[in-house]
């Protein structure tokens, strides 16, 4: 599916999406780090593990709200409170002030997605929504191409100024959703609006986190996000304790030198640009694999990638290690997204993907106990603890969906004349419940 035969708000929301990741990933890899320079490495654990924690209830709110209210206005409330989030940073002039923009920003984020994500799916067959997911998250990653690298140099000496330029952009987002963006709420759930009260729709989320392969996909998931989100969190902080400045490359009497902040910044710039060039090309090569090896396969090479950075401190050889976790991320990420998006039934869409956010809050909540930790541990200890997060979420995965296929089994044994589509479909109805 070419991007130019994409709907409307599509097309502008990938313009606008992309633009912003450029300027937001210029400041969040470097906010652990200023905030263990003016906290402490323990207080700073701490600290980081409330935004996604608020982040949890926020993302319900925002998949309630995606359903109830329509996808476009929780994306327009969620971009206009991130923008004025921004606005804080820039005035700040205290690392309170900033942690308590850093918390909104969360909150934001976390209403807007579930109601994004709800929207390309309405706008999408099932067929094409691999590759859709895919291209937004290639734009998205043309930001974690250059703002690390960018960052790395204004957040230090130009904070202020970055944070207003970011606010500007924010702002611009919010502007093209509320002129450009048409609801794409399904008549389905536009029914279920008019005859559902709150409490009725509230209680819907209880049947999905009472149902069993949900379930297990969701704590699958928070594993695996707490591997991937050491990129930003432990990563860091390796880095800047153990990894010395070296020399990247020598010509003659000319050389590049490596700081470990620039070391740093380039390992997760080339995670943005290995993610901008080759998200497609893995996803048309692994399309035809079963979700459930796409998953098992990813979990194990991000955890990989992540251990093996704790057995070396030499650039090059970090750089090996980021292209392995890379490679599993450009696996899992468009599995994952469709994998809700074919799960959910479509009339309470936006509250399945709220509610799957749930595994990025949760992950993001327990993730920042990898740097309390490492007062403690030596970085093989910390690594081997990741690792082991990333094994048992591709045994969950596992055991995920061989509940799928026993539950088909039973169904097709209730009824044979019932075809494998139908059976896909029969679950989005009827979710097993425990």
């Amino acid at each position: 599916m070419h991007w130019l035969s994409w709907d409307l708000n599509l097309k502008v929301r990938l313009f606008g999406e992309g633009i912003f990741h450029i300027f937001m990933w210029m400041v969040f890899p470097f906010m652990a780090l200023h905030f263990t320079e003016a906290f402490g490495k323990d207080t700073t654990g701490l600290l980081l593990m409330i935004p996604p924690l608020l982040g949890i209830f926020a993302s319900l709110i925002g998949g309630q709200l995606s359903d109830r209210i329509g996808r476009r206005p929780a994306m327009i409330f969620g971009s206009a409170l991130e923008s004025s989030m921004f606005l804080l940073f820039a005035l700040s002039s205290s690392p309170w002030l900033d942690y308590l923009a850093f918390i909104g920003i969360t909150i934001a984020s976390s209403i807007y997605w579930p109601a994004s994500a709800a929207m390309v799916t309405d706008l999408t067959t099932e067929e094409e929504r691999r590759e859709v997911f895919a291209t937004f998250y290639t734009t998205m990653n043309i930001g974690v191409v250059f703002g690390p690298v960018i960052g790395s140099i204004f957040f230090n000496h130009h904070r202020t100024g970055l944070f207003v330029v970011c606010t500007i952009v924010s702002l611009m987002l919010t502007t093209l959703l509320f002129f450009l963006i048409k609801e794409s709420l399904p008549p389905a759930a536009r029914n279920k609006q008019q005859a559902s009260t709150i409490k009725e729709q509230w209680q819907s989320y209880a049947v999905i986190f009472r149902d069993k392969i949900f379930a297990l996909y969701i704590l699958a998931g928070i594993l695996v996000a707490i591997v991937f989100m050491q990129l930003d969190l432990y990563m860091g902080v390796y880095i800047k304790e153990h990894v010395p400045e070296q020399t990247l490359f020598t010509w003659g009497d000319w050389s590049i030198t490596l700081a470990p902040m620039e070391v740093f910044g380039s390992l997760v710039g080339l995670n943005g640009l290995l993610v901008v060039l080759f998200t497609l090309p893995v996803t048309r090569l692994f399309d035809h694999w079963s979700d459930r090896n796409a998953l098992i396969l990813s979990s194990l090479l991000s955890g990989l990638g992540m251990f093996a950075m704790g057995l070396t401190v030499n650039v090059w050889l970090l750089f090996g290690c980021i292209m392995i976790l890379t490679l599993g991320e450009l696996i899992r990420t468009p599995v994952a997204q469709t994998f809700v998006s074919k799960y959910a039934p479509e009339e309470s869409r936006g509250q399945y993907m709220g509610a799957s956010t749930l595994q990025f809050s949760i992950g993001r909540f327990l993730a920042p106990a990898a740097i309390g930790l490492s007062q403690w541990l030596p970085p093989l200890g910390v690594f081997g603890l990741i690792l082991l997060c990333a094994v048992i979420s591709a045994i969950l995965y596992l055991l995920l969906f061989r509940v799928m296929e026993t539950k088909g089994a039973k169904q097709t044994q209730a009824n044979p004349h019932i075809s494998p589509e139908s059976q896909q479909n029969k679950h989005k109805t009827k979710p097993e419940v425990v």
